[in-house]
Order: structure tokens, then C-alpha cells, then sequence
């Protein structure tokens, strides 16, 4: 079943069982879908898909975050409501070690030597651990890894 198939099966079982709040969330997120469908003329595959969830996810997190500040927790609660929704279709996260060692794998794969192999090493654990990690703590590995490594040219 793909991850599309997925989301409008639950669609349906949230309506079945009256969760508005499953349903509503699971209604933006095939309105996203449909959008990004639509807007650029092609049928999702399930890596677009996660690609979805993942900046929903992240719009709930900066959502919450700002309802917080804000002092509006009854907002905050319910957007980390949504991102618990939402974040039930990525995959499994990646533990720091697990993380340390792809980096450390991909570092040593593509021959960086510096800070200027960033955008390279990024790319290739951006394709590797899609969905299942923050790409900005990622970042910031990657970045301590290739400054404390000895500098060529």
C-alpha cells in the first residue's frame, strides 16, 4: 500500500469513527498533496509524499512554538496535536548514533575535506535519511565534522 493509499484509508476510518481532529489534520495533508499534484503536474511517489509531511510537520512545530511565546497553549496543544497526526506517516527516526554513522559513511564517500563539500555531504544524507531526521541538527553535524577535519588545498 502506498503511503497516499495509506493516508485515504485513515481518512476514512477517522470519518467512520467521528476524530475530528485525525480528520481534519489528515484533510490538510491530502490538501497539500493534492496541491503539490496539481501545481506541478504529476502523481506523488512516496518520497514527494514524505517530502509533505515533513514541511507540515515542521509548519505545526514553528505553529506551536509561536502559540507558546505567543501565551495561547490551547493553540500550542492543538498543533502538537497535528504534528503527532502527521508524524505517525514518517518513518522510524534515525538515533544520534545511527545519524553519527551515516554522516561519518557519506564524509568519507565523497571525499570532503572541508567546509566547502558541505552542500555535497548534505545532499547525499538528505536523500539517505529522508523523513527520519532534522535536517538542521544534521547540518550542524556535519558542519563540526568537516571543521575539525584537517584542511586540503
Amino acid at each position: 500500500m502506498s503511503l497516499k493509499e495509506r493516508i485515504v484509508a485513515d481518512m476514512k476510518t477517522a470519518m467512520r469513527s467521528r476524530d475530528t481532529v485525525r480528520l481534519d489534520t489528515i484533510r490538510l495533508l491530502r490538501a497539500a498533496i493534492q496541491r503539490k499534484e496539481v501545481d506541478n503536474r504529476i502523481e506523488l511517489e512516496d518520497s514527494d509524499v514524505l517530502q509533505v509531511v515533513q514541511k507540515l510537520v515542521k509548519q505545526c512545530r514553528d505553529a506551536a512554538d509561536q502559540f507558546q511565546q505567543g501565551g495561547r497553549p490551547d493553540l500550542a496543544d492543538r498543533e502538537k496535536a497535528n504534528m503527532a497526526i502527521l508524524a505517525a506517516y514518517l518513518p522510524a527516526p534515525l538515533s544520534d548514533a545511527e545519524m553519527d554513522r551515516l554522516v561519518d559513511e557519506v564524509i568519507q564517500q565523497t571525499g570532503a575535506s572541508s567546509m566547502k563539500d558541505m552542500g555535497k555531504v548534505m545532499g547525499v544524507v538528505k536523500s539517505r535519511a529522508q523523513g527520519q531526521a532534522d535536517m538542521g541538527a544534521v547540518s550542524g553535524k556535519i558542519k563540526r565534522l568537516l571543521a575539525g577535519l584537517p584542511q586540503s588545498g
